[in-house]
């Protein structure tokens, strides 16, 4: 059962608000590796470890985890719309497998992604539906979040689910790492925007334009460093964060705090608990080697940027 891994950033404000042509031209490049390296792994399966920004999952109904059975992406920021391809019945396995491992975990047969899951897929695949998928929502947004420790143990029951399968599967993590963009909390927010946290199903096209332009607005004023409510970008977290997955001790994690992660590298740094998923499915696996990394901060996307590969330690040999 071969496998590997590759987790990234996303931004929405990739192509909408850029920092200069090198920059561009250093993360493309980077892209075009991992994107080699997917490619000749070859999956016939990804599973991807995907946030969710108040497009798809809301406070009616918030659970820390959840894995798709079938799917539709929302096209927000530009990304591509409609429905995923996903292998139900690998899911279904999947959440099984989290369930009896004493993970609880939601089921969706309506789920719902945004650009936290489709700009990955096309930035390393080309589209949505290139190959089958199976969808696993991590809450890093919404507020009260559940200790790192579960997000490690979550990983490790989906590798476990996965060492069964006689496929190729890729884990895909999407999110991260250091940022604190304009995303309203549900303890600070007016009653307005409150309910649309409730239910915010089903915006408008004004209504989603209007959300888009004061993300690139809020992206344009932190670079120029003139949107001072949002938290500095922390290159030493990120490094940090990025040393820890090469080391594999991935145990380490469980002594971090949600308050932690948050003076740190800001409330949305929460979505490298993407990354902890996917590496400790790896980890499920046996020892594994971090192939390739690369990082910069990029203010205009309000994101400490990086792509990682990794692939089973044996896997590595073998290629030497």
């Amino acid at each position: 059962m071969p496998v590997a891994l590759c987790a990234l950033s996303h931004s929405p404000l990739m192509g909408r608000n850029d920092p200069d042509p090198s920059v561009i031209a250093e993360v493309d490049s980077a892209l075009a590796d991992a994107r080699s390296f997917v490619a000749d792994f070859a999956p016939d399966l990804v599973i991807v470890f995907t946030p969710d920004h108040y497009n798809g999952v809301f406070y009616d109904m918030l659970p820390p985890f959840c894995v798709g059975r079938a799917g539709t992406s929302v096209g927000d920021y530009g990304t591509q719309h409609g429905s995923l391809d996903v292998d139900a019945a690998a899911a279904d396995v999947i959440a099984r497998a989290v369930l009896a491992s004493g993970i609880d975990t939601a089921l969706s047969d309506r789920m719902v992604v945004d650009h936290g899951f489709a700009q990955p897929m096309q930035l390393l695949l080309g589209s949505i539906t290139a190959k089958p998928t199976v969808p696993i929502f991590i809450n890093s947004v919404g507020e009260p979040l559940g200790p790192v420790s579960r997000i490690r143990l979550l990983g490790n029951a989906v590798g476990h689910a996965v060492s069964g399968m006689d496929r190729r599967v890729l884990f895909l993590a999407s999110g991260g790492l250091s940022h604190d963009p304009p995303v309203p909390r549900m303890d600070t927010a007016g009653a307005e925007v409150k309910a649309r946290l409730i239910d915010g199903r089903n915006p408008t096209p004004a209504e989603r334009a209007a959300r888009e332009e004061r993300v690139i607005n809020a992206g344009r004023a932190f670079a120029a460093g003139t949107f001072t409510e949002m938290q500095a970008l922390n290159p030493d977290w990120d490094r940090q964060f990025l040393d820890l997955l090469k080391s594999g001790d991935l145990e380490r994690v469980d002594g971090w705090s949600v308050d932690w992660f948050v003076e740190q590298a800001g409330h949305s740094s929460h979505e490298v608990r993407t990354w902890i998923a996917g590496y400790a499915a790896l980890a499920a696996t046996g020892p594994y080697t971090v192939g390739s990394t690369y990082y910069r901060p990029i203010p205009e996307w309000i994101a400490g940027f990086a792509i990682t590969t990794a692939v089973p330690a044996t896997s590595s040999s073998q290629e030497n």
